[in-house]
């Protein structure tokens, strides 16, 4: 960091608008909301690291599609290699990071599935091409060509041509109850405030701690 000329003026300008709060859900909703406006593509993206038998971390994106006070909700196919391992050891950790705000949340904590009623009504809300994709796709699994995608996608096209389709039972959500949230914003000269949030469990209370950028 260099901090030669650093004004203090000028690095803690509009210090009002740091991060502040006492509900860290509450507080990633207005974060959310505001990303929502501000990001160009996907601002619900989020990325989910999970560790597999050896305790080597694997990370992807995934897409958030819905929070409350009982934790952080996204779906995929079980089989796949996120699905595996969040079976196998069920924690995670998740970041989502707004470029054009400037911010970015971290989460951590255990990871319970969804209730087979959740996974029913997000999967029936899905486009009827995703639907028919999530049958088709044997996920993180060697894949000849793109051809023999296709050919997947047609046979369970022609397959559920009419009438309601089914979620796939290696499909569904998982929740991340979280025990950690750290809300993180760019300041000047990389001043940055950050402020983390930790509970020992879910239905405890949380505490609040700010930490040095």
């Amino acid at each position: 960091m260099d901090l030669v000329g650093l004004n203090p003026d000028v690095a803690f300008e509009n210090d009002e608008d740091g991060v502040n709060g006492e509900d860290p859900f509450a507080l990633f909703g207005e974060w959310l909301a505001l990303a929502h406006i501000k990001e160009i593509n996907d601002a619900n993206a989020m990325a989910i690291a999970t560790s597999d038998t050896v305790g080597l971390p694997n990370v992807r994106m995934v897409l958030l599609k819905g929070f409350d006070s009982n934790g952080f909700v996204f779906f995929t196919n079980t089989e796949s290699q996120k699905g595996i391992e969040l079976l196998a050891n069920m924690q995670a950790a998740a970041v989502l990071h707004w470029k054009s705000l400037r911010r970015q949340v971290r989460l951590r904590g255990q990871v319970m599935l969804v209730t087979e009623d959740e996974a029913d009504a997000y999967f029936a809300s899905r486009p009827r091409a995703s639907r028919i994709g999530a049958w088709a796709s044997r996920q993180s699994r060697p894949l000849a060509g793109r051809h023999e995608l296709r050919k997947a996608v047609a046979v369970q096209a022609v397959k559920y041509a009419v009438g309601a389709i089914p979620r796939p039972r290696h499909w569904t959500g998982f929740r991340i109850v979280p025990t950690y949230m750290e809300f993180w914003m760019d300041k000047p000269y990389r001043l940055h405030d950050r402020l983390v949030f930790t509970r020992n469990s879910q239905g405890t209370p949380w505490g609040s701690q700010r930490y040095y950028p």
